[in-house]
């Protein structure tokens, strides 16, 4: 079902066994309802297709599996060690002076205090203090509203590592 417009990477991921796509899909979005969502979806004939599947999969997540995924998240400012994807994604917070560092710091634990999870935003392209201004403006927000936009940036988060994950070389 492969078209001569279909990206190698998304080629290879439509061809992998169920077992390996699942993992590859986990590596983007932690929830384990989204992955699966999207598993059921294959073959996509185009990328587009599958950052639909992708959308239409993290509007029905429920607050646990918005939990789970959110639980793969690391806080802003302090990657995974080892993990490039989290490195390459907070790279804004990379040579952010201490005194940022600190405060994002003390934002993140109160908004985990506050909301029971991590400040999620998409942090590609920006930078330490457009991000320590986001979770200021957000740790005001009713929690419904907060969930609301959680969704919405795991949402951006998710297209970005599907693009990655169908545009790459083999």
């Amino acid at each position: 079902m492969t078209s001569t417009s279909t990206p190698p990477g998304l080629a290879r991921f439509n061809a992998l066994e169920e077992h390996a796509a699942l993992a590859a899909l986990h590596e983007a979005c932690a929830s384990t309802a989204w992955a699966r969502h999207l598993l059921a979806g294959r073959p996509y004939p185009a990328p587009e297709a599958l950052y639909a599947a992708s959308d239409a999969a993290t509007a029905e997540l429920t607050t646990e599996d918005l939990a789970e995924a959110m639980a793969g998240h690391p806080p802003i400012g302090r990657p995974r060690p080892g993990d490039p994807t989290s490195a390459r994604e907070q790279s804004g917070m990379a040579g952010a002076a201490d005194g940022l560092r600190a405060e994002m710091l003390e934002l993140n634990l109160a908004y985990q205090e506050r909301f029971g999870h991590v400040f999620l935003i998409c942090a590609t392209g920006r930078s330490g203090e457009e991000m320590r201004d986001a979770v200021r403006e957000r740790i005001g927000n009713p929690p419904e509203r907060e969930r609301e936009i959680v969704r919405t940036e795991l949402g951006k988060i998710n297209r970005i590592r599907l693009a990655r994950l169908v545009e790459e070389d083999a």
